[in-house]
């Protein structure tokens, strides 16, 4: 496995609250972590139908534009009963003309859910994958998971996107509920940046 070397990490993320959780992973480093609107890189189209495969897309778009390493994200949710989905295509089911809605997309899931017939529990996992790019094509990947199960209704509002509905395995608190460094201590992109971290920066 390829070892970090440099001094600078560019981040291919337009989210200030992604990079700035990755800075200060990485500060214990001393790595510099700068992100790709400071860059000024558009987003890539995200054409894979896998976490690996879109978080490769942008990753290696990124290093290849500015000669950095470059670290990149993909994630979303996968509701067993729906056989995966939403997965890659998570904040797609949140768009809508004005941006995204969240609360309608988690409305969505519950009623295909019911549609379904499953009864509960319905178990689902947020997934993660990191890939750390170079500029000469060489890349790591790093897969990050945590399991749990869907709940209705909604419940608190701390995280985004889909924490509401979201119960992890052993805790009686959605992601929505939890104060966000406990989420983050044991979130599906604490688990991928873990390994990250033992592979590239150990």
């Amino acid at each position: 496995m390829r070892k970090f070397t440099g001094d600078t990490l560019l981040v291919a993320t337009h989210n200030s609250g992604k990079l700035e959780e990755i800075a200060s992973l990485l500060e214990p480093f001393g790595v510099k972590v700068v992100g790709a609107a400071e860059k000024g890189l558009a987003e890539p189209e995200e054409t894979e139908t896998s976490f690996v495969g879109n978080a490769r897309i942008k990753a290696h778009a990124a290093a290849k534009a500015t000669g950095l390493p470059a670290l990149s994200d993909d994630s979303g949710i996968e509701v067993d009963a729906l056989d995966g989905a939403p997965g890659v295509f998570t904040a797609n089911w949140a768009e809508t003309e004005t941006g995204r809605d969240f609360i309608m997309a988690m409305g969505k899931t519950h009623d295909r859910l019911v549609e379904s017939g499953i009864p509960q529990p319905w178990t689902a996992r947020f997934c993660c994958t990191l890939v750390l790019a170079w500029p000469d094509g060489h890349d790591e990947v790093f897969p990050g998971t945590v399991e749990g199960r869907i709940v209705w209704p909604m419940r608190g509002h701390e995280g985004h996107g889909y924490d509401p509905i979201f119960q992890p395995d052993g805790y009686e608190q959605t992601f929505g509920e939890m104060d966000r460094w406990e989420k983050n201590r044991i979130s599906h992109r604490a688990d991928a940046f873990a390994k990250l971290v033992k592979g590239c920066f150990g």
